[in-house]
């Protein structure tokens, strides 16, 4: 039966809970969450959860408020970037950054970096054109963010595996383009700061473990 964006949502979620809990550790916890985003089937959402007990199993540590923006307050003001290219070489657009409505990717013999997890969108809506000749492109979205890929491969790929819907306020991304002999990838990972707030969860649920067994 093929899955909703709700079910893959609610696995997402488990699966932080799973981390939280020190009952994965993170390289496991963004292999795991990279493929229940990937997952279009409930075949390959369940074997995701399968060995993990329902969430709170054990007391949940106090979680502080994410240091990061609303999906609707991410969108407006002037773009800091409209295209990115890369012979022979290569570019990145990554970190605090405003992708303009209409970005355009080029590579040929090279390879480029779109991470959109921190950035500001000039318009809800934007569309990034990715043209990969003999080279790569890698676009990153974080679980906000609606994701449309309408691109071509040719001798090459276009993953369209990172397509799927964002929350309701958030912004719109259209991918398009032609891979030819080349390769472009979307995928979706938690925003730098959520894997912080993560990593600093367990470290913490490690620590009140070690305490309460010095105190036993």
């Amino acid at each position: 039966m093929r899955a909703s964006d709700a079910e893959r949502e609610r696995v997402a979620e488990a699966l932080r809970e799973a981390v939280a809990e020190g009952r994965l550790d993170m390289d496991e916890f963004t292999e795991r969450l990279d493929a229940a985003y990937r997952a279009r089937t409930h075949g390959e959402l369940e074997p995701l959860v399968r060995d993990l007990p329902a969430p709170g199993t054990v007391a949940p540590v106090a979680r502080p408020a994410p240091a990061v923006s609303a999906p609707g307050d991410r969108v407006g003001g002037p773009p800091s970037s409209r295209r990115g290219i890369a012979v022979m070489g290569g570019f990145s657009r990554r970190g605090t950054w405003t992708v303009a409505r209409r970005f355009t990717a080029f590579a040929f013999w090279g390879g480029g970096e779109i991470d959109l997890r921190e950035a500001r969108f000039e318009e809800r809506e934007v569309v990034i054109r990715c043209f990969a000749l003999m080279g790569g492109i890698e676009v990153t979205v974080d679980p906000d963010v609606d994701v449309q890929v309408n691109g071509v491969g040719i001798m090459g790929g276009f993953d369209h595996s990172g397509s799927g819907q964002g929350t309701p306020d958030g912004p719109r991304v259209i991918v398009t383009g032609l891979a030819l002999m080349g390769g472009v990838g979307v995928q979706r990972k938690l925003p730098k700061a959520e894997l912080k707030r993560l990593k600093a969860e367990r470290r913490e649920l490690k620590a009140r473990r070690r305490e309460s067994g010095r105190d036993d």
